[in-house]
This record gives C-alpha cells, sequence and structure tokens, in this order.
C-alpha cells in the first residue's frame, strides 16, 4: 500500500509540473494576438473601442464615458444649439479627465510597435507595415486628443514595464511645441506604413490618417499663432520641471505655427489630389434647393457616401445609440425630447435672410426690434423661404415636415390689434430676464397675449374671432416646460428622419461621420490663408488664396449658397470667410467647440470673433458671461399671420462664463500632487 500511494504520489507531482509548465487556458499570449490575422482584429478591435472619437457616444461635459446617455452636442456654449440640462455648460472641462485612459491606450499602441516585429514573417510585407501604422495613428490621435486639452503632455513613446523603480515611471510633461511635433511625427510615420484603402471594415488608412493630421496641424498652427493675441500671451512653465507645458516661446512661435499651418495644407491637399474622395451630390440639382436639401439630408445616413473618410458605424440591435431618443422634437419624446434646439445667433450665419445694420434678423419693419411693427406671415415657413438648404437640412423650421408631419412651433396667440408693436423696448443682454409671462399683456386684464406653461390640460386655450387652438400649439415652447422647443427651432441634423423608424433609447443607429471630404476641404482653405497671411503665395505651385477660394465655393455650391465673387483676401476678413464657413458647414459634428478654442475667440476681449466673423460681441456678452438667443413665432388672431420675435433664451435660460484660462483643461489634480515631474497648468 505504501509502495502505490508512493507511485500515486510521485505520479501526481509528475503531472503536476507537466501541467504548470503549459500557460493557463484563460490567459491570452503575445503569441496568440500578434503571430495571426485574427489575432490582430482583436487587438485592433481593443485600440479602437476606446479611441477618443466624439460621437454618439461622447458628452462634453462628462467626457469619454463610451456610454450615450443624453448624446448631444453643440450646447458646450458655442452658441450653436441650446439645452434644458445642466449639460448645457460652457466647455471649460470634462468630468472624466481625458489622462489615465489616455495612457492605457498609448501602452496598447506601444506595444504593438515594439512586439509586432517578432512575428513579421507572420503577415505579407503590407499588413505587416499597415499594422505597425495602425499603432502610430493610433498614438498620434491620442497624443492630438490630449494635447488640444492640455497643452505639453508626458510624451510616453515605449512601453513602461511593472514593475520598475520609480524614476522610471515618472515622465514629465513635454513642451507644447514638442507635443505637436510628435503628433506630426507619429502621424507621418502612419501615411507612411498604412496602405491606400483599409484592409477591413473599421480599419483606417494613409488617407484617413492625412485627414486627421491635418485636423491636429490646423489646431496646432492656430494655438502658436492666437496664444499671442491673448492679453498677455498665453504661455508659461511648470513649475517642477521648468518646461514651456503651454504655449510657445517668443522667439518660435512665428515659425512653428507657419510650420504647422504648412503641414495641414499639404496633407489636405495630397487627400484632394487622391481623387479618392467628392463632395456628396447624388441628389443635388443646380437652382433646385428642394434637392439641394434632400441631398443634405441624406448624405448623413447614406453609408456609400463617396465624402466619407472615416466613419464609426452602429448596428441594430447590437451596437446602437440613443440620439433620437433625446433629440427629437416634443412630439416624439421618448423618453425625452429637445435635447438639442440650435439657436438664433447660429440660423444668422446663413444667406436668405433680411438683417438689421447689426447683422441680426430683421422681425419687424424698424430699423432694430424695437423699433417698427412686427412683420408678419400667411405661414412661419414664409420666412424661411430664401434660407440655405443646407440650413433647413441642419435645422426643422417652425411648420416644417419631419417624419411626415408638420411641425407645430408657436410661443404664444396674440389677440390684440394690428399693427403690433415689439413687445420688449430692450432686448439686451441685461434684459433676458424680461420674459414674456412678464407682459402686461398676458398678466393683466384684458388679456392679449396667451402662453401655456406647460403641454396637455396646462395648455391655454385661445377663443377668438372665430379662431380656436392651443396657445403654444404641439411643440411649444412651454414656458414652464424645458423639454419643449426652447428657442424655436429643433434639430434635425443626425435625426432619423425615416417615419417608420422607432424612437427609444439605445434604438438609434445612424452612422457618426467622424471625418469627410467636406471639413478636408476647409482645412485646406483655412490653411491656405494662414499661410498667405504668414506671407506666403504658394507651396506647391498653386496659389493659395485661389485653392482656398474654389475650396470654399464648392462647399457653398453643394450647400446652396451664394458663391464668392471675389478671390479670398490675405487678411483677417478673408480669414474670417473661410472661418465662418467651417461653423457653419460642420455645425453639430463636434468640431465647432475645438475652432473656439484654438481661435482663441470665447474670451471676453475676443469674442466678437465667436461667430467666424466680426459681431458686435456686447450684443450678447457681459464681461466673462454670454447669453444665446432664440426665434419666437406668434399667431395674431385680428391679423390671421404670424410674427417672430427674437429674443434671448426664453426657458430654462443658459448664461455661459470663459475665461482666458480654459483654453486649457486642467491636469487632473491627484496626478499632480503624487508626481515629482507632473506640473500643472502654470495659471491655475
Amino acid at each position: 500500500m505504501k509502495k502505490i500511494l508512493a507511485y500515486i504520489a510521485l505520479a501526481f507531482i509528475s503531472v503536476s509540473c507537466v501541467d504548470l509548465s503549459i500557460p493557463p487556458k484563460n490567459i491570452v499570449t503575445s503569441e496568440d494576438l500578434l503571430s495571426n490575422e485574427s489575432g490582430i482584429d482583436i487587438y485592433m478591435a481593443r485600440m479602437y473601442s476606446n479611441m477618443p472619437f466624439e460621437d454618439f457616444k461622447y458628452l462634453a461635459q462628462w467626457g469619454f464615458n463610451f456610454n450615450g446617455w443624453l448624446n448631444s452636442f453643440g450646447i458646450e456654449g458655442t452658441g450653436e444649439a441650446l439645452d434644458r440640462d445642466g449639460i448645457c455648460t460652457t466647455f471649460t472641462n470634462e468630468d472624466t479627465p481625458y489622462w489615465s485612459m489616455a495612457f492605457t491606450l498609448i501602452r496598447d499602441a506601444n506595444f504593438l510597435i515594439e512586439n509586432l516585429p517578432a512575428y513579421k514573417g507572420s503577415y505579407p510585407e503590407p499588413m505587416y507595415n499597415h499594422y505597425l501604422g495602425e499603432a502610430y495613428y493610433v498614438r498620434a490621435t491620442v497624443f492630438y486628443a490630449m494635447a488640444r486639452r492640455f497643452g505639453g503632455v508626458p510624451l510616453v513613446t515605449n512601453v513602461i514595464n511593472y514593475p520598475a523603480n520609480q524614476d522610471d515611471l515618472e515622465v514629465p510633461r513635454s513642451s507644447e511645441k514638442d507635443t505637436w511635433d510628435q503628433v506630426a511625427a507619429d502621424y507621418d510615420k502612419a501615411i507612411e506604413l498604412m496602405l491606400p484603402s483599409s484592409p477591413k471594415s473599421g480599419y483606417s488608412n494613409k488617407y484617413v490618417a492625412l485627414a486627421f493630421k491635418s485636423e491636429a496641424m490646423l489646431y496646432a498652427g492656430s494655438v502658436a499663432k492666437y496664444n499671442e493675441t491673448v492679453t498677455g500671451r498665453l504661455t508659461g512653465t511648470g513649475q517642477k520641471t521648468g518646461v514651456r507645458v503651454i504655449g510657445f516661446a517668443p522667439n518660435e512661435w512665428q515659425e512653428a505655427s507657419k510650420k504647422y499651418f504648412t503641414e495641414a495644407y499639404k496633407a489636405a491637399k495630397e487627400v484632394i489630389n487622391s481623387n479618392l474622395y467628392s463632395l456628396y451630390k447624388k441628389k443635388w440639382k443646380a437652382n433646385d434647393p428642394e434637392a439641394q436639401y434632400q441631398n443634405m439630408i441624406d448624405m448623413f445616413s447614406d453609408i456609400s457616401s463617396p465624402e466619407n473618410i472615416y466613419v464609426k458605424q452602429y448596428t441594430y440591435p447590437t451596437l446602437t445609440h440613443g440620439f433620437d431618443a433625446y433629440n427629437s422634437p416634443f412630439i416624439f419624446r421618448s423618453p425625452l425630447s429637445s435635447g438639442m434646439c440650435p439657436t438664433l445667433d447660429f440660423l444668422e450665419q446663413f444667406d436668405g435672410f433680411n438683417h438689421y445694420a447689426d447683422g441680426t434678423l430683421k422681425v419687424t419693419t424698424g430699423a432694430t426690434n424695437t423699433q417698427g411693427d412686427y412683420i408678419l406671415y400667411d405661414s412661419p415657413m414664409d420666412l424661411f423661404k430664401n434660407a440655405e438648404p443646407r440650413l433647413r437640412a441642419y435645422v426643422i423650421f417652425p411648420g416644417d415636415q419631419f417624419k411626415g408631419k408638420e411641425i407645430e412651433i408657436r410661443a404664444g396667440v396674440y389677440t390684440g390689434s394690428t399693427p403690433i408693436k415689439p413687445f420688449f423696448n430692450d432686448y439686451s443682454y441685461a434684459s433676458a430676464d424680461n420674459t414674456y409671462q412678464k407682459l402686461d399683456s398676458y398678466t393683466k386684464k384684458p388679456k392679449t397675449l396667451y402662453l401655456s406653461p406647460r403641454e396637455g390640460s396646462s395648455q391655454e386655450r385661445v377663443e377668438a374671432d372665430g379662431f380656436s387652438m392651443n396657445a403654444a400649439g404641439e411643440n411649444g415652447p412651454f414656458y414652464d416646460n424645458g423639454e419643449s422647443c426652447l428657442t424655436g427651432l429643433y434639430l434635425r441634423k443626425w435625426l432619423n428622419p425615416d417615419p417608420a423608424a422607432e424612437i427609444g433609447e439605445g434604438k438609434s443607429d445612424q452612422p457618426f461621420i467622424l471625418m469627410r471630404y467636406g471639413e478636408v476641404l476647409l482645412n485646406m482653405a483655412e490653411a491656405a490663408v494662414e499661410l498667405s497671411l504668414a506671407g506666403e503665395t504658394s507651396i506647391d505651385g498653386s496659389n493659395l488664396l485661389d485653392e482656398a477660394t474654389e475650396a470654399v465655393n464648392e462647399i457653398r455650391e453643394r450647400a446652396g449658397a451664394k458663391l464668392l465673387t471675389n478671390t479670398l483676401s490675405s487678411t483677417n476678413v478673408g480669414r474670417d470667410v473661410v472661418r465662418k464657413e467651417r461653423r457653419k458647414e460642420l455645425a453639430f459634428e463636434q468640431k465647432t467647440k475645438w475652432d473656439l478654442r484654438r481661435w482663441r475667440v470665447q474670451h471676453y476681449e475676443g469674442r466678437n470673433g465667436l461667430w467666424g466673423e466680426e459681431k458686435n460681441k456686447d450684443m450678447y456678452s457681459n464681461n466673462t458671461r454670454y447669453r444665446f438667443r432664440g426665434l419666437y413665432p406668434f399667431f395674431s388672431t385680428k391679423a390671421n399671420k404670424y410674427f417672430f420675435d427674437a429674443h434671448y433664451q426664453w426657458i430654462s435660460l443658459k448664461t455661459f462664463e470663459y475665461t482666458i484660462v480654459d483654453y486649457y483643461f486642467a491636469i487632473p489634480g491627484n496626478e499632480v500632487s503624487k508626481s515629482k515631474v507632473i506640473d500643472q497648468q502654470p495659471n491655475r
């Protein structure tokens, strides 16, 4: 028996020793992942699922939580849109700072760069190079996302193995200049290695990298130049390291700015000259506003669009978002609505409207909106009959059609006599709290103004002169319900227009276009004008201003806007034409909040350029604070017509605030406090 037990014990020990030398079945090794295409697919999926792409799953206030809850954009103090919720705040930070998760993704990219060469023989050389290029593209994009938030960041370009000495783990912030140079270098390496077309769905390619490089270098050039326009110069060194972690040195900013704008221009031109992409014009027809409008509706859902350079795709029911559930008009509420209501300030940038001398929309017969009488219309849509088709594709106007229904938007009903004088004698920033429900015509008898605090049984009903109607109609605005139409306008862009499409949380699957050819044209145009301002006339033999003008006119023709009749000038006025076009074309695409930051126009002194052109900042600003306006339609029972009033946000009034220090986010406090070498921003 003792001998049997001994043999069993020996056998057990022997088997145990053999088993211990076999990797556990629940551990995935480098060889498993990097030696074959199936493993590489898994590795790429991990990286791309954590990329800092700002699509339907990103909310500016919350940062990269990748959950899509309440997904709305254009509500970050940009003036594009307003929202009832606390998520409608100025873009001065993110609740989840893009720091720790960024370095996790950088480590994944570095690991692939360092370890894939051991398995080079497993792939055809073009595919091997492409996979390496993907890693450089990922690292460039992460550094870019960090740089535009923080300026100089720790440039971790190799895998830091654990455990390690504390000194080996600590990487200080590099200068902002070195950080942007690293972004450029990584994109260049990706461009060199990657295939000209994506080998698989979801992968990137050479032209994706070029397009993103053009955007990143445009940001870098703007920061280098426009930090100098901020009072006192926006630059400084860290206390721990003495490194210039934000801004550029006095002797280097001009050269750096010119260099980055040149890189942006060249990258964009390479995409343009490839002839692989073009503006979406499948349904476009010259001199046909209806066709042009429908063309721009379709371009954001057509996955086969020749304009798409890089798209985040969704698939029902496994990978979805809730954009329609949170942002559809009030009558489609499920479970919320009205998450993005475009502002009058946004609308005023577009062609097709009459304006007062100060550039604001004309709603009365007088010289300002406090003079004369309200202009009357048979239908609310009459005000918009000459509007750019592009604007109509982005915004739902009062009385327009959506999902086969007329979208009734009405602020109230007026039963007083005609002609109708302006409701207020002061429409200034300071008077924003003077709302319609405080007017004598509403509060005193005889009552001539009817409004509705809420929907349903709370609606005020008007029975006058043969008319019988609810004061605020189906969609409001209801002055005591922030889920109705806050500004008199609804967002249309990105919403699913199919009447049969079910609206609900997690039931939307529209794709999100992260990069498209239209932006590349605008990147090139802006870089060209900036280079012209820096004294250049040509980079590659072409006239910079001619190219910029042609690019803007390509965009404007497709949009149904008036074409530029003169070549853009080498002045700030010429530059601002491109900026304004960018604000219009790329609205609600998670671009504007970054453009305002890189142009350095969101603080009070620069705010007259907030719209991409010179404008009276005092009209909507008060020192560090500013507000936006809505366009509110009313019905007159005496005239049997509609009129509009331009007023600061009537419901859930938002006051935004922005100062110079907000152009850079603060470094997470815990990262600074625990480190000997991580510097906080110099001005915090």
